[in-house]
């Protein structure tokens, strides 16, 4: 029986820049919370972990996490989220709400590669490691220790490069960020034209 792997959502930001906690932000009839949870599932995490601080989120198909030092950063929500994995995971896909284009295949991707023996895998977009990132249970103290401020995992795969896997996920999606009304405006439009819906005038 195949190892089980986690999925962790990273969604305790308070969106400054957007006027609203990003978790709460709606695209395409879905908060960016459930969007997330949604893909890490359908990807094959088992069980999906939301992480939440700044607003409160209620989810039936997945454990939500509040992370009460969420004002610190990124870090502190990667290591609570990690904290809370269950311990017969062997491996947890860490994911960011605020980048719904990302699909659940470049999740599958990532557990393939674990179960070929990756011990950290990161999805790769155009020749560049970005999100999600998936990290063995070896390295989580390690990673949890240098995750400090607003960042994750990062400092870990730079400290320790020979570890990674890259994986190619630019067919699967893309790792955009919503930061602003813009972004969230930029990719809404992406989102609808791949879905086929004609542009608003």
């Amino acid at each position: 029986m195949p190892a089980r792997v986690a999925g962790v959502l990273l969604a305790a930001g308070d969106g400054s820049r957007l006027g609203q906690p990003k978790a709460l932000v709606r695209l395409g009839g879905q908060s960016l919370a459930s969007r997330g949870a949604a893909m890490l599932r359908a990807g094959g995490a088992d069980p999906v972990i939301v992480v939440t601080g700044a607003a409160a989120v209620s989810m039936p198909d997945a454990l939500t996490v509040h992370n009460p030092r969420w004002r610190t950063g990124m870090g502190s929500s990667f290591g609570a989220g990690l904290a809370a994995v269950p311990a017969d995971c062997a491996a947890a896909v860490v994911a960011l709400a605020d980048q719904p284009l990302v699909g659940a295949a470049a999740v599958q991707r990532l557990i393939s590669a674990f179960a070929r023996g990756a011990t950290v895998a990161v999805a790769c977009y155009d020749g560049q490691p970005r999100n999600p990132v998936l990290l063995a249970r070896e390295h989580w103290q390690r990673a949890t220790e240098l995750a400090v401020g607003d960042v994750g995992a990062r400092p870990f795969l730079r400290a320790h490069p020979r570890l990674v896997t890259l994986v190619d996920c630019g067919d699967t999606g893309q790792p955009d960020d919503i930061d602003t009304a813009e972004d969230l405006a930029r990719v809404a439009a992406r989102l609808g034209k791949e879905r086929g819906v004609p542009d608003q005038k």
